[in-house]
């Protein structure tokens, strides 16, 4: 079966970008619906809001849940997308989903339910009562106690198959109005195999009959963070390449860099998948040591494409 088309969740209104964060700082409208054009205009089928704070900014709740309505309202002055809303917390939803209107812009989406959510009834409420399409994180799961992070693929494979089972008995969605995340951890750094957990988890999501039609996405941006600029782009689109060959159709991206798989026969998509198998543990071998060899591999890949002095 062919790959599913992909669907760009345009991310520059994100705390994390320099332009966002002067547009948040500045309280300026006229700011976020430039940012949300940019991002129409380049071809994204969706806009993430998340006004949350970053490394670089402290924000507090009052000043997200006061900002909101005002960017809610620029950014559907400025462009019919459909708004993704990217925050942890209820209140932050409520507000968002309140001053968002559906006539303009169509169904949104509530990023995310998660095991580790405080009040995790309440956000599944909301997806029903708002009628939104959801992101689910599949990265966490519960545990006695609480939450934890998956460490293997059966457990985001639960995650996913838990959430799913949720959200269409308790909020009323069918599977495509479900949006599976499996995480995506920076590849350079990965010393646990956790992209192969997440292709993993893809790969048993989509050939699952009870989970057919659910769509998959990852923070694209984390893959090749920390690796040189000069090769990250052709990381990130190479990664592309192979989540799609096991389901992925959703990607939270900067779409100034063009995010698009690479031809299935393009040598960085060979030179990624090399990498990653080297990543998966020989018999009797300890994940670690098969994890350094990833690393190992992906510096070389790095070091090879990094222009001679």
């Amino acid at each position: 079966m062919p790959p599913r088309p992909l669907n760009i969740i345009g991310e520059l209104i994100n705390n994390s970008y320099a332009r966002a964060r002067t547009a948040f700082t500045e309280r300026n409208p006229a700011a976020y619906a430039h940012l949300a054009k940019l991002q129409a205009d380049l071809g994204v089928q969706y806009l993430t809001l998340n006004l949350d704070g970053t490394a670089r900014i402290s924000v507090r709740m009052e000043e997200m849940l006061e900002l909101l309505p005002g960017v809610i309202r620029s950014i559907q002055a400025a462009t019919d997308r459909p708004i993704s809303f990217d925050n942890p917390s209820v209140e932050y939803h409520k507000v968002a989903l309140r001053h968002y209107d559906r006539a303009k812009s169509g169904q949104p989406i509530l990023n995310s339910v998660a095991a580790s959510r405080t009040h995790l009834d309440e956000l599944i409420r909301l997806v029903k009562d708002y009628d939104t399409k959801v992101v689910v994180m599949a990265s966490e799961h519960f545990v006695p106690g609480g939450s934890a992070q998956c460490l293997n693929p059966q457990d985001a494979y639960a995650a996913a198959k838990h959430f799913v089972d949720r959200l269409v008995t308790e909020a009323d969605r069918t599977n495509d109005q479900i949006i599976i995340d499996p995480g995506l951890a920076p590849v350079g750094a990965d010393t646990y195999g956790l992209v192969n957990i997440g292709l993993d988890a893809m790969r048993m999501i989509s050939t699952d009959p009870h989970l057919k039609g659910v769509h998959l996405i990852v923070g694209l941006s984390n893959f090749a963070w920390g690796t040189p600029k000069g090769v990250r782009e052709l990381l990130e689109c190479a990664y592309l390449t192979l989540g799609m060959e096991v389901g992925l159709d959703f990607a939270l991206a900067n779409p100034e860099k063009s995010p698009a798989p690479l031809p299935a026969d393009h040598s960085m998509v060979a030179k990624l998948r090399e990498a990653l198998a080297a990543g998966r543990p020989l018999e009797s071998e300890s994940q670690e040591t098969a994890g350094y060899r990833q690393a190992e591999a992906i510096m070389a890949i790095c070091a090879e494409a990094a222009p001679a002095d």
